[in-house]
C-alpha cells in the first residue's frame, strides 16, 4: 500500500494484539454482564469491558475500519433502548403493587442460579446494554476527534 509521507501502516504486533484480545474482551464482558447478580461484577462493569472492543479495533486497525464496522447512529438508538428497558423493569414493581425498582419477578429457584435474582437480573442486563452502547458511542466520538486532529497534523 502506498501512504502519504509521515503516515505509517499499523504495526503487525499491534494488529495481532488487538485480534487476540478482541474476542476475549467480548466474551469476558458478556460473562460479567450475565453473571453479575451471582458473582462480582454486573451490568456496568461488563458493559465497559465489551465497549473496549471499539478501542481495540481503533488501536489495531485505525478509525476507518472502526467506522465501517460500528455505526454510531445504531449505538445512539440502542442506548435509548437500554434506558427504556430499565425504566420498564423498574415500573414493574409499581404494576405489581410494590415500590419503584422493587424485585417482583423473584423465583423460588436455588440461590446462585442465573435467574434466581428475579427483576434484578434483567435490570443488570439492561444496564449492561445501555453502558456498552453508551460508552461505545463516547469512544467513537473520541476516536473521531482524534482522527481529525491526526489528519490536520499530517496535512501541515
Amino acid at each position: 500500500m502506498k501512504f502519504k509521507e509521515g503516515i505509517k501502516e499499523k504495526n503487525i504486533i499491534v494488529k495481532c494484539g488487538a485480534d487476540s484480545f478482541l474476542p476475549f474482551a467480548l466474551v469476558f464482558g458478556l460473562c460479567v454482564i450475565l453473571l453479575g447478580t451471582v458473582s462480582p461484577g454486573g451490568g456496568f462493569q461488563g458493559g465497559v469491558i465489551v465497549a473496549s472492543a471499539c478501542l481495540l479495533l481503533y488501536l489495531g486497525y485505525g478509525y476507518d475500519t472502526v467506522t465501517k464496522s460500528i455505526n454510531m447512529h445504531v449505538l445512539e438508538v440502542n442506548e435509548s433502548i437500554g434506558a427504556v428497558l430499565y425504566v420498564i423493569l423498574a415500573f414493574c414493581g409499581i404494576l405489581f403493587g410494590a415500590r419503584f425498582c422493587q424485585n417482583v419477578f423473584y423465583a423460588d429457584g436455588k440461590i446462585g442460579d442465573l435467574i434466581s435474582a428475579g427483576t434484578i437480573t434483567f435490570m443488570s442486563f439492561s444496564v449492561g446494554y445501555k453502558v456498552l452502547t453508551g460508552v461505545g458511542f463516547l469512544l467513537m466520538l473520541l476516536m473521531s476527534l482524534l482522527s481529525t486532529d491526526e489528519e490536520e497534523q499530517m496535512e501541515e
